[in-house]
């Protein structure tokens, strides 16, 4: 039959391991050839029963190491396929025939048992017993449903060279085998083993792992098949890793070069041999789904589809190590890099990337890490000589790596596209120890840390093929008032930032003072209170490490405590490039050192540290202090209430009501710390001045605060909670006169905080009815800007300025302001 043969009507189908793994799967693939048999000729090309290749090879290596257990596999490999060839009701003369094939199994087994021979010849020998007792098993039940099917062994076609486990094709003359047997065959479907063949002594080799691929596709291109078919138990190629990437969706179409790329990365729907003999006869190749054989799959032809953007496909290459050769002796001088890839070459190590710096200082290169021992050896023993004379240094390994790449066709006529990829990776902290690119563009490849391979698989595909709904993982620590209104309000508007917004907010870690609980798809809010009953016990440490080794794309961090050790951890976030959002203003208001630092974190790893609660709850007093700072202006000074709690009771106190009440109820609904005596010392306001301070340039700390208590010296030196309020009973006078002054003087009493010359103090003053502080109600919060540009009227910002609902409401909105970032 001539080369230029014209494509016939057969289609050649190929199924992998998992969808002949057993009995109720082969069924399947007997349904789908049964079906396909009505349409064309068909050659189905089959793997071993799933797994089985690895357990024959393990059965080999206890022979080999004499280790009786080897019998035991043996027997195991029996069972599974006799009970195979029972539940498809094969006949007892082909059960016969499956024991005769073991039989022969275990006779070569006992022979690398007695002589300790298991040489690459004889690894083959054992290998083929998966495709040739599937292949069998099969077909038997393919005759059981249709008289016009077949068997052929695959050795008596495909025929290699001696190159034991990774044989190399004789093309010529397998071709013409093929070619001379199915021009005279009539059967409607041909069974074949894949993966085996034979040299031309007739002693079995094998094409490799995954050559099963390979198989089918030499058929397809002897034959000019119309389509070669791969069957398997995915939907096709993915834009993906499915079980990484969860919104990961099979590609419709790719071209040859695409498919073949995605192959080599990772891809293991496809051996990427299988591409080469179909693609230079323009056979089409379809990924199919054995399990759902309606789907649609991936087409891979000649064709680029622009349709589908530039970018098809992001796979990775787990296991990887670099080696860097460099030194200022290789500057200039030739032959460096032809040294190091013979070096490579001669102990058959393959080499996955090259990058070389256009210094020449350096060259890296990329190889699997089960190569790091000899490669590391070899390389040191060739360059030696350069070695001890320090024109080079020792080489450089860097373990634990693992290779991602952006995969298309047409990214050469997009613009951007690599900038795309490394900004999106930077700014989720992946970091990037290698690049390269080949000038086709087709292929834009970095080697990352293993730990980071899931986050980068998922920052890349959101960023490439996802409607751009940017999704959140939240790790909230304090589920008291605020926090439960917190988780409240994520709750009622997840839905509308969804839709509106384009923001997926999703509560993956939850913690209070006993319990702590993780869920990497999102808490279900509806019921966060008994999930966090039924979690384990809190461990601080052990908190923080399941939070960066979850390693989820834009984690943010959220502390609703007011705990000093929490917000001693704030830096351990910032430098994980793990947003902070706090209501705690310890962090912000303790030594300038500290604010200084995680200011400074946050800028260096470009990762949001947001505090707006800290002053005034859900007022935005922060954001219009920054905007005022960054559009230019200059602070002159800041006046303000800045306790809605102390509003509160000094609102509400008189002399009618005793002072001690007002706090109480204060305290009861939310209005002031849990421990009132924070708000009442003054404290609490000069933490929120201090902070202000800061953020408007000035270095203070909390000690250059004056603080003018308005407190007598036993509620200071009250021990407890219950002392104090004792104390405030006691001293019902001392309160009652502080109101008879004010009312005598027409003023009224508010709790002020100002900052003026690079000074600032907080107390409780008498205000008159001019000022605009006479007439703050309830636990309203106000605060006058006074600026470069607002010199006679001050920028007002007021409002509530204390509550458990506005407070969750200004930390949802600094949450909200991390989507839009």
């Amino acid at each position: 039959m001539p080369n230029h043969l014209k494509k016939i009507p057969v289609q050649v189908l190929k199924f992998g391991g998992t969808s002949v793994a057993n009995s109720e799967n082969i069924l399947k693939v007997l349904k789908i050839l049964q079906s396909k048999s009505k349409e064309d000729t068909v050659i189905a090309v089959v793997s071993a029963l799933g797994g089985m290749t690895d357990t024959l090879q393990q059965a080999g290596e206890l022979a080999n190491s004499k280790d009786a257990k080897y019998l035991n596999l043996y027997e195991s490999i029996k069972e599974r396929h006799l009970d195979t060839a029972n539940l498809l009701g094969l006949k007892e003369t082909s059960l016969l025939q499956i024991e005769d094939q073991l039989a022969n199994l275990k006779n070569i087994l006992q022979g690398i048992y007695l002589i300790n021979e298991f040489s690459a010849k004889t690894k083959d020998k054992v290998l083929s017993f998966g495709e040739l007792l599937s292949s069998f098993i099969i077909s038997e039940g393919l005759k059981r449903l249709m008289n016009d099917a077949e068997l052929k062994d695959s050795r008596e076609l495909i025929i290699t060279d001696s190159s034991y486990t990774r044989a190399q094709l004789l093309s010529e003359t397998t071709e013409k085998n093929i070619q001379v047997y199915f021009n005279s065959n009539k059967a409607k479907v041909t069974i074949m083993p894949g993966f085996v063949s034979r040299n031309e002594k007739g002693d079995t080799t094998t094409l490799g792992r995954g050559g099963s691929d390979f198989t089918a596709a030499i058929l397809a291109a002897a034959l000019n098949a119309s389509v070669l078919e791969i069957w398997t138990d995915v939907s096709g190629m993915f834009t993906a890793n499915p079980r990484l990437v969860k919104q990961a969706f099979p590609v419709k179409e790719l071209s040859y070069q695409e498919a073949m790329e995605l192959s080599h990365f990772g891809a293991k729907v496809l051996y990427p041999p299988t591409i080469r003999p179909v693609l230079e006869k323009n056979i089409p190749i379809v990924i199919k789904n054995t399990f759902e054989p309606e789907a649609t799959g991936t087409h891979v032809n000649k064709k680029v589809n622009n349709e589908q953007g530039p970018v098809k496909g992001i796979s990775h290459l787990p296991d990887i190590a670099l080696l860097t050769l460099e030194g200022s002796g290789m500057v200039g001088i030739p032959g460096f890099s032809k040294r190091l890839f013979e070096t490579l070459s001669s102990e058959n190590i393959n080499v996955i990337l090259i990058t070389q710096a256009s210094s020449e200082h350096s060259i890296c290169v990329a190889v699997q890490s089960g190569d790091i021992p000899i490669a590391e050896t070899a390389i040191n023993n060739a360059f030696a000589y350069e070695i001890s004379l320090g024109k080079i240094d020792p080489v450089l390994v860097e373990d634990d790596l693992a290779i991602v790449a952006v995969i298309g066709d047409n990214m050469k006529n997009h613009q951007g596209v690599s900038g795309k990829m490394f900004s999106s990776l930077g700014k989720n902290n992946v970091n990037i120890r290698a690049i390269a690119q080949g000038a086709s563009e087709r292929n834009i490849s970095a080697v990352i840390a293993s730990k980071d391979v899931k986050k980068a698989l998922n920052t890349l595909h959101y960023r490439f093929f996802e409607r751009q709904v940017r999704t959140l993982h939240l790790f909230i620590v304090g589920v008291g008032n605020v926090g439960r209104r917190l988780l409240d309000q994520i709750w009622q508007q997840q839905e509308y930032l969804y839709e509106n917004l384009l923001l997926n907010i999703k509560v993956v870690g939850l913690s209070n003072s006993k319990k702590m609980i993780f869920e990497e798809n999102g808490i279900e809010l509806d019921n966060w209170h008994s999930a966090l009953d039924n979690g384990v016990k809190i461990v601080p440490e052990r908190w923080f490490e399941t939070v960066k080794e979850l390693n989820l794309q834009n984690s943010v961090f959220v502390d609703i405590t007011a705990n000093a050790e929490v917000a001693d951890t704030y830096n351990q976030y910032l430098h994980e490039s793990i947003a902070v959002v706090a209501c705690n203003k310890i962090a912000c208001s303790a030594q300038l050192s500290k604010y200084k630092e995680l200011k400074k974190l946050s800028k260096k790893y470009n990762v949001p540290f947001l505090f707006e609660t800290n002053v005034g709850a859900g007022l935005p007093i922060i954001n219009t202090l920054n905007n005022l700072i960054n559009s230019g202006d200059k602070i002159i000074s800041i006046e303000a209430v800045l306790s809605g709690s102390l509003n509160f009771v000094f609102n509400n106190f008189s002399l009618k009501r005793p002072f001690f009440d007002v706090v109480r109820q204060a305290q009861e609904e939310g209005y002031t710390e849990p421990d009132p005596r924070i708000d009442l010392s003054g404290v609490d306001v000069a933490r929120k001045i201090l902070i202000l301070a800061r953020e408007s340039g000035n270095e203070l700390d909390l000690e250059d605060i004056e603080n003018i208590s308005f407190l007598p010296k036993s509620s200071l030196e009250a021990n407890t909670i219950s002392d104090f309020y004792e104390t405030l009973k006691e001293e019902a006078s001392h309160f009652d006169a502080l109101f008879e002054k004010a009312q005598k003087n027409d003023c009224r009493l508010k709790y002020v905080a100002t900052f003026s010359d690079g000074k600032a103090k907080v107390g409780l003053q008498e205000v008159d009815r001019e000022h605009p502080f006479y007439n703050l109600d309830g636990k309203d919060n106000i605060v006058l800007f006074y600026t470069s540009r607002y010199t006679d009227q001050p920028l007002i910002v007021k409002g509530a300025g204390a509550g458990a609902e506005v407070t969750a409401s200004g930390l949802f909105g600094d949450i909200i302001s991390l989507g839009k970032k």
